[in-house]
């Protein structure tokens, strides 16, 4: 087999298949080769969104699209004015693939399967005569003269490869971080993002499966975000959980995941303003049991759990709480506190803060500012968002650069 390319992108995964094929439809004469380690290639697409593949989010504005980003938010900036959720949403449908918009914004292909997105870039990899090189473990890549070698391992012995230009996108792989710092990089140490809360609580014991839009807080820091909360087994998931814990990534990580979460189950709503929402329910409900049905918009079993914690008992009549039971009930509504004790990866979707020294990178090319014709694109570098599908944007549009900037 020939192992010299013009390019060569080491890791088979989103970024790398999306990065390849647009170098090649803009530059068909390009002798293009995917390294993957594994067996298989585009794993992590496949198990993504459930399994749907949650291709981009409905956030067609690059200013706005950047604030979902904890890291990268600023210097994203500007490659989503070049290739945003718009051009995504186009860019699939020329390759056959129409995608649609749920209600909260994360879009889908319409067939809600995952192999819809892995047949369309396997099948683009074929047609374009782009090599995909599975079991080829990268053991070291460095400049030799003009052009970069990558020597891997294989079950039958080494091998090396030569490219012009080498394209990074293998995602939070420490042991290619390693090589990029052999090489002079700079590695932010990687934490888990995207993770759920592990809390044991009287209060949410047995009330797995209930949520309600909340904000939460981390007590004693400005760490803050709303979103539903969904009471789990384990503790407490659902979108504003993992807002939090991307915001939060490094920071929760320092404290070792032992810390007190302050839930707003009324989102907004100030402790004053329940104070007096109460008092109006304990005039116009003097005769009726407390407990007996929510006024708020979360579900009756959450209400009733509330108020048996504020010493309310199950039968007690709305006029016969004490200001004291109205206090402690208002503060269960707005300021409860609950203590969490480790974390819980979020589904099979595990997402790193960490990676590549943004400094380090030109963004107009996604190439090193060390090292010529290193490109990187994906979560190789340090960027990483919440949950909804902005991962895979940012994988898109890096992508999307390295392809220009490469075939102009």
């Amino acid at each position: 087999m020939n192992s010299n390319f013009d390019i060569i992108l080491v890791g088979g995964g989103a970024a790398g298949f999306f990065t390849a094929i647009n170098i090649v439809e803009k530059n068909p004469k390009l002798k293009v080769a995917i390294l993957e380690r594994g067996k298989t290639v585009l794993e992590k697409v496949r198990i993504s969104g459930g399994g749907r593949c949650n291709v981009t989010h409905a956030c067609f504005v690059p200013n706005d699209l950047v604030k979902f980003y904890p890291r990268g938010e600023k210097e994203l900036r500007g490659p989503f004015h070049q290739f945003c959720s718009g051009d995504t949403i186009d860019w699939f449908e020329k390759h056959g693939v129409e995608l649609k918009i749920e209600d909260d914004g994360r879009m889908f292909p319409v067939s809600d399967n995952s192999q819809t997105i892995i047949d369309c870039f396997l099948s683009a990899t074929q047609k374009l005569g782009i090599q995909i090189l599975t079991g080829q473990s990268v053991q070291s890549i460095f400049k030799a003269q003009d052009y970069w070698k990558v020597e891997t391992s294989r079950n039958f012995g080494n091998e090396t490869f030569a490219c012009q230009k080498l394209i990074m996108t293998t995602g939070s792989n420490p042991k290619i971080w390693d090589m990029l710092t052999e090489l002079g990089h700079s590695i932010v140490s990687p934490v888990p993002s995207l993770f759920t809360f592990n809390i044991k609580d009287a209060r949410i014991k047995d009330l797995m499966g209930l949520s309600a839009f909340a904000k939460v807080k981390v007590k004693g820091s400005k760490l803050e975000a709303s979103g539903p909360l969904l009471i789990t087994h384990w503790g407490m998931s659902g979108p504003g959980i993992l807002r939090l814990s991307a915001w939060g990534a490094r920071e929760l990580f320092d404290k070792h995941y032992q810390f007190i979460i302050q839930v707003n189950w009324l989102n907004e709503v100030t402790f004053e303003e329940a104070m007096d929402t109460l008092k109006e329910l304990k005039q116009e409900h003097a005769k009726k049991a407390v407990s007996k049905k929510s006024p708020f918009e979360f579900p009756n079993r959450l209400w009733e759990s509330f108020v048996l914690a504020s010493g309310i008992e199950t039968e007690t009549k709305w006029a016969d709480l004490s200001k004291k039971q109205l206090t402690d009930l208002a503060n269960q509504l707005t300021n409860g506190e609950f203590q969490v004790n480790g974390k819980s990866t979020f589904k099979e979707e595990f997402v790193t803060a960490g990676g590549i020294d943004l400094k380090e990178i030109n963004f107009k090319t996604m190439e090193s500012k060390l090292h010529e014709n290193l490109f990187f694109a994906g979560e190789i570098v340090n960027i990483d968002a919440i949950t909804g599908g902005f991962n895979f944007q940012n994988a898109w549009t890096s992508g999307f650069i390295v392809a220009e900037a490469i075939t102009i």
